[in-house]
């Protein structure tokens, strides 16, 4: 009996200097996807994610490279493995931008021009407030959202955006109403309280004024092709069809990600999970989530070739 999978992606903070190389390097395909996807948006994407530069930590550069790195890896596996099948895929916040290309309803390059541009809606939704994030370790979903409901009633921007893990979360709003909850917090049982290094307050009410750009924008490129149903951020359930992706999508930018409970949902319902892109920041994740979901991950041909050999029979 075929093993059932999910493919998966990571979100922005998966980035780092030298992702892909090795990809472009032994692959004419990935060559050819770096150059296309570079001539789409005018970005010389060698130059991007191989030297040290400003540019890889902004989010309207972030988020393609991001996509376009996993979206090769994806299409290197799909090319090797063309009978295997997704049960379902599932990204976290932008990488469920890649889910919705690799189920086959959004081309990578225009997925890349999308994501580049909603970085750029997400910076300018908060270039003149002082935004960002806070990552919480140690503390429960309840305390985190008990801290945030009492600091918006006394007028404060603070909200959960990123469900990751048992006893790790992450909180977005202004800097300053973020600093001020600190210590609320920590008496509520955080053991670490640690203020992000972004200018973007992402899957929170400071984005709304880049929820109408993004949809019209996906409104012209999604298509009614799914390969299988895409796990929502927001409702922890599938959607497979456009006018569910654009309205999941677009509600995104300001409801939190409930990674673990999306991988709460799917973990009795596939056999194995297979990460697409640099690094394995969600395979960790899945370890601490759901320890009996088999997860792998493909982030260079080595590893290409070792995820290969296990599931492609």
């Amino acid at each position: 009996m075929s093993k059932k999978i999910a493919m998966i992606f990571a979100g922005q903070g998966s980035q780092a200097v030298g992702m892909g190389k090795d990809f472009y390097e032994n692959s004419p395909l990935a060559k050819e996807m770096f150059d296309k996807a570079g001539e789409r948006i005018g970005v010389d994407f060698k130059e991007l994610l191989w030297s040290e530069n400003e540019q890889l930590g902004q989010t309207a550069y972030t988020q393609p490279a991001i996509l376009l790195v996993q979206m090769v890896a994806y299409r290197l596996f799909k090319e090797a493995c063309p009978d295997i099948k997704a049960e379902l895929f599932l990204g976290h916040s932008l990488g469920e931008f890649s889910a919705l290309c690799a189920s086959g309803a959004l081309d990578y390059v225009d997925a890349v021009e999308l994501v580049h541009k909603r970085g750029a809606f997400m910076q300018s939704a908060c270039e003149s407030i002082d935004a960002g994030m806070m990552a919480l370790v140690g503390i429960d979903d309840a305390s985190v959202e008990r801290v945030c409901q009492e600091a918006q009633v006394q007028g404060e921007k603070v909200w959960p955006a990123n469900y990751n893990q048992d006893g790790q979360l992450v909180v977005a709003g202004l800097k300053a109403d973020l600093e001020s909850s600190e210590q609320a917090f920590k008496e509520a049982g955080a053991k670490k309280a640690i203020l992000l290094n972004m200018s973007v307050a992402s899957h929170c009410d400071l984005l709304a004024s880049a929820q109408q750009p993004l949809s019209d924008l996906m409104s012209g490129m999604i298509q009614e092709r799914f390969e299988a149903p895409i796990i929502s951020n927001v409702t922890t359930t599938g959607y497979n069809t456009k006018a569910d992706a654009v309205a999941l999508l677009t509600e995104q930018l300001v409801k939190p990600v409930k990674y673990k409970q999306s991988i709460l949902a799917i973990a009795k319902n596939v056999d194995i999970a297979i990460e697409f892109g640099h690094g394995a920041v969600l395979k960790g994740l899945n370890k601490r989530i759901a320890k009996d979901l088999n997860t792998l991950n493909i982030s260079d041909m080595a590893s290409l070739a070792k995820v290969v050999e296990e599931v492609c029979d």
